[in-house]
C-alpha cells in the first residue's frame, strides 16, 4: 500500500511547489515507508510514498508511460487482484511491460480503456492518473471503499490526498470547521456522512466513483452500484457459491512478494480466512502460515460477558491455531500503552475515531509489523452476511435512525446549548438517514419485511463497515502494514446482496449461510460459535485513566472542547458514570469509558490541527 498527494493548477512554479509537494507527501511517510517519489508538468504536481509489496523493483512511483506521443502518469494506492488476466488482455493488445507490478497493468489498461477501466479492476484502489496530452486528472476509488480518497478545489487548484493531512498541508486548504462539520463530530462520530471531509469545503471521493478535473471543471461519476434483483438460485447452489467465491478472493489476495499472515480472533470470519490461507500455503509448500490474535492484559480477571460480547477470544485463538497448524503470535496490550495512544491514533485518523477500538488496532498492527508487511483480516462480514444483533432484533428493525447510533438524545445533553441549537444533532442525523434510504435499490413487488432488511444491509455497508475500514486502513498504514479484506470482494458482495433472508440466516443463526459454506471447513464448534467483536479491555484502570484525562481537560481553562460543550453535563457525566451502560452509545464496543475517550481525542484533535470554528 501507499499514499498519494498532488494538486492541479493554472501553473506549477518550481522550486517553490517543489517544497510545498514534498511536505505534503511526506505527512503520508508512513503509508510508505519505502520509498518516496514525485512527478511535475507546468500543470501538475503529483507524489508518492511507497510500500513495497509486489514487484519492489519494477513499481516505483509515480510511473511514467507514452503511448505515441501522449504521457500518462500515475500515483497509486492499492492492490488490483486481478492482475495476471488483465496484463494477458492487453498483452493481445500489443502491450509491452517493463516489470509485473500492478501499477503498470492498472496505468496501462487507462491508456486502453480509458475511464472505463474501472469496471474491470477487482482489488482495493485509489489512484491520479494525468494526462499530459489531454491536460487532465482522472481519478478513482474502490467499490467498498476500502482505500481513501480526498479532494479539494481552491480557486482553480484541485487538490487531493490519501489523508487529510495531506491536503491541510497545502496552504489553500485550512483546518476550518463549520456547522455540518460539528454535526459529523458530535452527532454521528466516530461514523461519517459518506463523501464528507468534516473539514470545510473538504470532501471525500466515495466508493465505487471516479471523477475527471479537466479544464477547470471538475465532473464525478459512479460506475459501480448494488443491483438489486430476484435471487434465482437454491440453497445448495448459493451455499458452493459463496464458498467458492470466498475461497477465490482468499487465494487472490495472498499474492505478494513480501510476508503474508491472517488475524485470528478465533471468530468465524477469521478462523475462515486463515483455514482458506493456511490449506493455501500447504499446497504451494510455503510452510506454515502465521496469525496474530490480540487481547488485553489482565482481560481474563475483568472480562464481562454482554450481548454485543458474548465470550472471550483467548480459548477460541488456540482451538484454531491449533487446528491449522499455525505459527501463532500473541499481542497483549497494557492499559497505559492504550491510553498513551489514544492520541497517535487520533493523528492516524486526523479525526476523533473509536477510542480504544482504534489506539489497541494500532499497536496491534506494530506488533505485526515486525514480522510481517501484508495481513489478511474478516472485517465486513457482519456487513455482507447480517452477523451485527440489529439485523435480528425487531426493535432495532423498526428504529428508524442508525441502529448503531440510537444514543443522539444523550449526546446532545452532553454538547453546549449554542452548538446543540446549531447543529441540531437529531435532525442532522435523520436528515443524513433519510437520505441513504433514498439511494437504496429497490426492488419491485419485494415483501417490505424482506425491504427493510435490504435498507439495513445498504446502511450498514456505506456507513458502519465504511467506519471500520477507515479504522483498518489508518491504523494498519499508521504502520506500513498493508491489511487486506477479503470480504471486501465486490463479486461476493453483489451476490451476496440479493440472497434473501432466510438463507442467509438459515437456521435462525447469525451469518447461517456463511456458516452452511464454510462446513468442512472449521471445527463444528468453531462453526457454532456466537458472533463476538473485535475484543476491547475491561479493565478498571481504563475507565479509571481516561476518566482522568476527561477531568483534566474540564479543569484547564485553555481546553478548545469547553467552548462546545456542556461543562456541568460532561463533569457529572466523568465522575458518576460507570462501564454500566445499558447499551453502547455507538457500535457494538463503545459504552462509557470510550465516550470519555472519544470526548479526549475531540479535544486532542481541536488542539492538534488548530481547529478553525467557522
Amino acid at each position: 500500500m501507499c499514499g498519494i498527494a498532488g494538486w492541479v493548477d493554472r501553473e506549477i512554479q518550481l522550486p517553490r511547489d517543489r517544497v510545498l509537494l514534498e511536505a505534503m507527501t511526506a505527512t503520508l511517510s508512513n503509508r510508505g515507508p519505502d520509498a518516496e517519489g514525485y512527478w511535475y508538468s507546468s500543470r501538475a504536481a503529483l507524489g508518492h510514498r511507497r510500500l513495497s509489496v509486489v514487484d519492489p523493483a519494477g513499481g516505483t512511483q509515480p510511473m511514467v508511460r507514452t503511448q505515441g506521443d501522449k504521457t500518462y502518469v500515475i500515483v497509486y494506492n492499492g492492490e488490483l487482484y486481478n492482475t495476471p488476466e488483465l496484463r494477458r488482455q492487453l498483452e493481445y493488445r500489443g502491450y509491452i511491460f517493463r516489470g509485473h507490478s500492478d501499477t503498470e497493468v492498472l496505468l496501462t489498461s487507462y491508456i486502453e480503456w480509458g475511464p472505463a477501466c474501472v469496471e474491470k479492476f477487482n482489488g482495493i484502489f485509489a489512484f491520479g492518473i494525468w494526462s499530459e496530452a489531454e491536460q487532465s486528472l482522472f481519478m478513482a476509488r474502490d467499490r467498498m471503499g476500502v482505500k481513501p480518497l480526498f479532494y479539494a478545489r481552491r480557486g482553480n487548484a484541485f487538490i487531493f490526498g490519501s489523508e487529510l493531512k495531506a491536503l491541510l498541508a497545502h496552504p489553500l486548504v485550512k483546518p476550518e470547521v463549520a456547522a455540518d462539520g460539528l454535526a459529523e463530530i458530535f452527532a454521528l462520530g466516530p461514523a461519517r456522512t459518506p463523501g464528507h471531509g468534516v473539514f470545510k469545503d473538504v470532501y471525500e471521493l466515495r466508493p465505487g466513483y471516479s471523477l475527471m478535473f479537466k479544464d477547470d471543471t471538475l465532473s464525478i461519476r459512479r460506475y459501480w452500484s448494488l443491483v438489486s434483483r430476484p435471487h434465482e438460485d437454491d440453497l445448495y447452489t448459493t451455499v458452493n457459491k459463496v464458498r467458492e467465491l470466498l475461497e477465490d478472493s482468499i487465494s487472490r489476495q495472498l499474492v505478494a512478494d513480501v510476508p503474508v499472515c491472517t488475524f485470528l480472533s478465533g471468530g468465524l470470519d477469521s478462523s475462515a480466512l486463515s483455514a482458506f490461507a493456511a490449506d493455501a500455503y500447504k499446497k504451494q509448500g510455503l510452510g506454515p502460515l502465521h496469525t496474530y490474535s490480540v487481547d488485553y492484559v489482565d482481560n481474563d480477571r475483568y472480562f464481562k460477558a454482554s450481548a454485543f460480547q458474548p465470550n472471550a477470544d483467548a480459548p477460541w485463538v488456540k482451538r484454531m491455531s491449533d487446528f491449522l497448524g499455525s505459527q501463532h503470535h500473541y499481542v497483549f496490550l497494557d492499559t497505559p500503552k492504550l491510553v498513551e495512544s489514544l492520541k497517535i491514533a487520533m493523528l492516524a485518523r486526523d479525526l476523533p475515531g473509536m477510542a480504544d477500538v482504534d489506539a489497541s488496532l494500532y499497536l496491534f498492527c506494530r506488533e505485526i509489523k515486525k514480522g510481517a508487511t501484508v495481513a489478511l483480516s474478516g472485517e465486513c462480514a457482519d456487513e455482507v452476511f447480517g452477523g451485527y444483533p440489529w439485523f435480528h432484533r425487531e426493535e432495532d428493525l423498526n428504529a428508524n435512525t442508525f441502529p448503531w447510533s440510537q444514543s443522539i438524545r444523550e449526546r446532545t445533553l452532553l454538547l453546549s446549548p449554542e452548538l446543540a441549537h446549531t447543529i441540531k444533532p437529531e435532525d442532522y442525523a435523520a436528515a443524513r438517514y433519510r437520505e441513504t434510504l433514498a439511494e437504496v435499490p429497490k426492488l419491485p413487488g419485494e415483501d417490505p419485511l424482506e425491504a427493510r432488511r435490504r435498507e439495513m444491509f445498504y446502511l450498514n455497508m456505506v456507513w458502519f463497515m465504511q467506519t471500520l475500514l477507515d479504522r483498518k486502513d489508518r491504523m494498519s498504514m499508521a504502520t506500513g502494514l498493508e491489511v487486506r479484506v477479503p470480504f471486501c470482494d465486490h463479486r461476493l458482495v453483489e451476490y451476496v446482496w440479493n440472497v434473501p433472508w432466510f438463507m442467509k440466516n438459515f437456521n435462525g443463526r447469525e451469518k447461517g449461510l456463511l456458516r452452511l459454506a464454510l462446513a468442512g471447513v472449521l471445527p463444528e464448534d468453531v462453526l457454532e460459535r456466537r458472533k463476538s467483536p473485535y475484543p476491547k479491555t475491561h479493565n478498571p484502570a481504563y475507565l479509571s485513566a481516561v476518566r482522568n484525562l476527561l477531568l483534566n481537560i474540564l479543569n484547564e481553562p485553555s481546553s478548545p472542547m469547553l467552548q462546545l460543550i456542556n461543562v456541568d453535563a460532561v463533569r457529572s457525566m466523568a465522575q458518576f458514570t460507570d462501564d454500566g451502560f445499558s447499551r453502547p452509545w455507538f457500535g457494538q464496543l463503545m459504552t462509557g469509558p470510550q465516550l470519555f475517550a472519544y470526548l479526549y481525542q475531540v479535544n486532542a484533535w481541536l488542539k492538534a490541527y488548530n481547529v478553525v470554528i467557522k
